[in-house]
């Protein structure tokens, strides 16, 4: 978006569609253009499978410090690496 202006361009918006365009894995593969509107649905789709994910493995690593020894070392290594 311009500084100057409080509405973005037609061009500015393309090239967030294109950036977008290529962080989603499914859309990277395919060489078609999507529309707009579903690229959108699949970056909202995409979002949520990742934080489905960090809620998961989030859940995972929980579990796995919980059942450590609270001195081994690979505990230390785990909260260290959570600061």
């Amino acid at each position: 978006m311009t500084i100057t202006s409080s509405r973005i361009t037609e061009a500015e918006i393309n090239e967030l569609i294109s950036k977008l365009h290529a962080l989603l894995p499914e859309a990277r593969r395919s060489t078609r253009r999507a529309s707009a509107a579903k690229l959108l649905k699949e970056t909202c789709s995409y979002i949520m499978s990742l934080h489905r994910e960090v809620d998961d493995l989030s859940d995972r690593l929980s579990l796995l410090i919980t059942n450590m020894d609270v001195t081994s070392s690979q505990a230390e290594i785990i909260r260290s690496l959570l600061r």
